[in-house]
């Protein structure tokens, strides 16, 4: 019965750690290409001021 309990836990836990590690790299991404996409607009910002 222990056992069956334990294995019960170990599986949520595994299940529960591989969804939020999947939620940390799509945030990561998320987050990568909104720095890239604020970076670009400032760098068109500050071309058309100097043009």
């Amino acid at each position: 019965m222990r056992v069956l309990i334990f294995s019960i836990i170990t599986v949520f836990g595994i299940c529960g750690c591989s969804n939020t590690w999947h939620g940390v790299k799509e945030d990561t991404n998320s987050g990568v290409e909104w720095t890239k996409d604020k970076v670009n607009d400032g760098a068109t910002w500050v071309k058309d001021k100097t043009e």
